[in-house]
């Protein structure tokens, strides 16, 4: 439903359709999770949030507007703004969480769902701790094979090489196996590192680089950026321009923004270009004081 191969990453639990554009969702939020580990001194990591955000698009295209198993979601864009940092605190057991999903967009062609675009709230404990919002459009497998480069529908098709990963601290992880930026010529500026193995980032078989990896990778340049080695961001927002081929370089870079503003939020913009194209825009945010 969430089109997820592994069951522990799948983080709804349950839903409810209140009106015609209004929805109620269920999530379990674990105390340790594969990939989303906790940030700065024992908080939930916001990028967890938007993964959760993210879920719910397969699991009412498919639950609520009818969308066939099989047919293909791509995604537009998405994001998280931390309401209440202090409330994102993990505890003795697993968080669950409600989320209050308004679509306000829904397209159809031909009587089937062809996009949706919803706003959640995140409530925990009956407290809004975050909102967010995704898009995505829904094509059919034939639609989808027209506008796929033919050769990244094979067998064959094969990734880059994985390249050398950051070191980890440098990026805000702990692992280099999570690590998905690899250092180019000059500070502020990766290779993004596409490792199709990893466990929760290529949960299965994709002929394009996912969108959290993109959020993630917009996570850990911000980290760079701002000189933190565990912090927790207040928002990440990512558009997707255009896929990010997995046989290609894709180079990202940072921007820190605002840096002259006394007191003012952290904010850092990040883009990916691949053959010489935009595919990428994010923006992180994070306080100046820090969590």
């Amino acid at each position: 439903m969430v089109h997820r191969t592994s069951t522990a990453q799948v983080l709804l639990t349950d839903w409810q359709r209140l009106d015609d554009a209004r929805f109620s969702v269920t999530a379990r939020w674990p105390l340790s999770h594969a990939f989303f580990t906790p940030v700065g001194d024992g908080y939930y990591d916001p990028l967890m949030c938007a993964e959760t955000i993210r879920q719910i698009a397969y699991l009412l295209g498919h639950a609520e507007f009818a969308v066939p198993f099989g047919h293909q979601f791509v995604l537009w864009d998405l994001s998280v703004s931390v309401v209440r940092p202090e409330l994102l605190r993990v505890g003795l057991v697993p968080a669950t969480v409600d989320l209050a999903i308004t679509c306000v967009e829904i397209k159809r062609r031909a009587g089937r769902l062809s996009g949706l675009g919803y706003e959640a709230v995140v409530r925990r404990d009956g407290q809004v701790v975050a909102t967010g919002r995704a898009s995505v459009t829904c094509t059919s497998p034939a639609v989808y094979q027209r506008i796929r480069p033919e050769h990244v529908l094979t067998p064959e098709h094969r990734p880059l090489p994985l390249t050398a990963p950051a070191a980890p601290q440098s990026v805000a992880r702990l692992s280099p196996t999570d690590v998905v930026l690899s250092p180019l010529d000059r500070e502020n500026r990766w290779q993004l590192r596409v490792d199709t193995n990893h466990p929760v980032l290529f949960d299965h078989w994709v002929d394009h680089v996912p969108g959290m990896v993109l959020m993630e990778a917009a996570r850990q340049a911000a980290a760079s950026a701002l000189g933190r080695p565990s912090f927790m961001p207040l928002g990440v927002a990512g558009e997707f321009k255009r896929y990010v081929e997995l046989d290609a370089p894709c180079v990202i870079e940072s921007e820190r923004l605002f840096q002259d503003v006394p007191g003012a939020e952290e904010v850092v913009r990040v883009t990916g270009h691949q053959n010489g194209e935009l595919t990428f825009v994010g923006t992180v945010t994070a306080s100046s004081y820090g969590y």
